[in-house]
């Protein structure tokens, strides 16, 4: 059942079974119909119970975060083919780097306490797993604005593994492996999401000369379990050589054929879904990182392959980590494509909101309004298992950074860490950093611990730490079912609201992300009465037809730390009804009661 169907449970229109909660293995409580008129309602209300949900995510390619040790450096690996500090030149004199620029774990523990303050709850970190030790010799030249070309890049990122067993030597120190990170980072507050990748390992084919490494696979034990050979795809011989039986035959497919989504990614190692050693060897492999201290997962690709194998990976994992979190990158805008991941049939993962990223742009980067929004929210009757477990963003490391001013980074960072969902921040947004800048442009330059250190006197900085520690104290910020008052040109007025368990708070968000201060109408509040101001000390008491002063690209958020009674949620009701209709409209008075 779709989460958005499962409403009427939470807003407890009728006795009506619910929606799992993503990936907790919960389910929401079946309502009991309304009582005596004057009676409270039976039932929850909360958007999701996934616990991961508490958490807003800083996403660190790690190796271009902080480099806090430099004797792992390896700046004289790769011989003929170096792999440190390989500018890509770009016209306008701000320049790319596709070789190690030094980043590291014992970078990224020294400056958990900086992504803590901010209000994150996690980190997620790109992939740790052993990436070959020269720069690729095949491939497509790179150029500033070319995007999958390889030819002289390194697996710095992470993303071309060879040994999904190890670690890649750049990352730890003496003193700090893996478990040791994943340790730190939870006593200074922060869970791990790892990034990992199921569809392909390194780039295999079109060298000059075939290189270690590359279109390799090796076990464990370090032996060579795959290899491409430097061969194209439809060359392979997975039948009558067992060194390519990891791998899909299948060439490359261009737009006329296929989408991306089809056959070959540029010139990396695709592996066959279909083979049962494949899933073994990677399943394997991440329940070893999970056994290490990761707490959620990040699929990259998870497009290119099919669901039945997201189906029994997922199974594998959640029989060893029940209700163990994930979510994917569909690289899609499609909301009805990338919602398929989220079903229980297909693994029951999350994904990554594309659908709202472009939105956001608009809004925030291009000067559209609030109403742009409405639509990519499916807060009814969507295509989502569940909308409020959808990881929020709105660039990072695959596309260009989104060129806003600073107002509006704060303005895109007040929707994201008030409307539903998981917001995911790329590492450096907190300063604007590299805003508007591709791949081979400068999108993953070196962030480094001077601009770290600076970054808490950037506007942006303050105002996002504001909002992000504000979530991260208010459950109906992290959970809430959302309820639309009016989203609409420069403001935006909306209700979070959780009742579960015992727990109780609804929350009150208004925006206005235009330049000047201006007072809001509120339309007839849920529940009369004074409610607490979650960003600045006292009370502020509501009545119908109040209005909340907001300055210029700020926000307000008040909260109610009680349930609402039965008037208040029979007003909820008639919201969400109205909002069927107009979305972007504030419901008569006359409409509720």
């Amino acid at each position: 059942m779709r989460a958005t169907l499962g409403l009427c449970v939470a807003l407890a229109l009728s006795a009506c079974g619910g929606a799992p909660g993503q990936g907790t293995g919960e389910t929401t409580e079946t309502a009991a119909a309304a009582g005596a008129p004057g009676a409270p309602d039976a039932g929850s209300l909360y958007g999701t119970l996934e616990p991961f949900a508490e958490h807003a995510i800083y996403f660190v390619v790690t190796d271009r975060f902080v480099n806090g040790d430099p004797d792992n450096d390896h700046r004289d690996q790769g011989g003929a083919h170096p792999t440190f500090d390989l500018p890509i030149r770009c016209e306008d004199g701000i320049d790319g780097n596709v070789g190690y620029l030094g980043g590291d774990f014992r970078g990224l523990l020294d400056n958990a306490g900086y992504i803590h303050d901010m209000g994150f709850g996690a980190v997620w970190i790109t992939p740790i797993v052993d990436n070959p030790d020269e720069a690729f010799t095949g491939g497509d030249p790179i150029s500033c604005g070319s995007s999958l070309t390889d030819r002289g890049k390194t697996g710095y990122h992470g993303y071309w593994g060879t040994n999904f067993y190890r670690v890649d030597e750049h990352l730890p120190s003496a003193d700090l492996d893996f478990r040791g990170l994943t340790d730190g980072l939870r006593a200074a507050g922060l869970k791990t999401v790892l990034d990992i990748v199921g569809n392909h390992g390194s780039p295999s084919w079109t060298m000059p000369v075939a290189q270690p490494g590359y279109g390799q696979v090796f076990d464990a034990d370090g032996g060579l379990i795959a290899d491409h050979q430097n061969l194209a795809p439809q060359d392979l011989d997975p039948a009558g050589n067992p060194l390519h039986a990891f791998y899909n035959p299948t060439g490359v497919v261009d737009a006329e054929q296929g989408s991306i989504f089809d056959g070959n990614l540029a010139q990396l190692s695709d592996f066959d879904a279909a083979n049962p050693e494949v899933l073994d060897y990677l399943a394997g492999a991440y329940e070893q990182w999970i056994d290490q201290g990761a707490d959620a997962f990040r699929i990259d690709t998870i497009a290119w392959m099919p669901h039945a194998f997201w189906k029994a990976f997922a199974d594998r994992i959640r029989a060893r980590r029940p209700g163990f979190f994930m979510f994917g990158e569909a690289f899609d805008f499609d909301a009805a494509r990338i919602a398929e991941h989220t079903l229980p049939e297909n693994g029951g993962i999350s994904v990554l909101d594309f659908p709202m990223k472009a939105a956001m742009e608009a809004v925030f980067a291009e000067g559209e309004g609030f109403e742009r929004l409405v639509e990519p929210l499916y807060l009814d009757e969507g295509p989502y298992a569940n909308p409020y477990d959808l990881a929020t963003f709105y660039d990072n490391h695959d596309m260009p950074r989104m060129d806003a001013s600073d107002a509006g980074f704060i303005d895109a960072h007040h929707w994201l860490f008030t409307a539903r969902g998981i917001p995911v921040i790329y590492y450096g947004s907190e300063t604007g950093f590299m805003r508007g800048r591709a791949e081979h442009a400068g999108n993953r330059a070196y962030f480094g611990q001077a601009r770290v250190d600076a970054a808490p006197t950037h506007a942006i900085h303050r105002q996002l730490t504001r909002i992000g520690q504000l979530r991260r104290d208010s459950i109906a910020l992290q959970r809430g079912l959302q309820a639309n008052v009016r989203l609409a040109g420069d403001d935006a007025v909306f209700y979070r609201v959780y009742e579960h368990d015992g727990v109780a708070q609804t929350a009150l968000v208004a925006l206005n992300k235009g330049d000047t201060p201006r007072p809001l109408a509120l339309g007839q509040v849920l529940q009369a009465g004074a409610w607490r101001d979650g960003l600045d000390a006292g009370d502020v008491v509501l009545d119908d037809d109040a209005t909340l002063d907001v300055p210029a690209h700020g926000v307000r958020v008040l909260l109610l730390d009680t349930p609402l009674d039965a008037d208040g949620r029979r007003r909820l009701r008639s919201l969400q009804a109205a909002a069927k209709g107009s979305a972007s409209a504030t419901p008569a008075p006359a409409a509720v009661d």
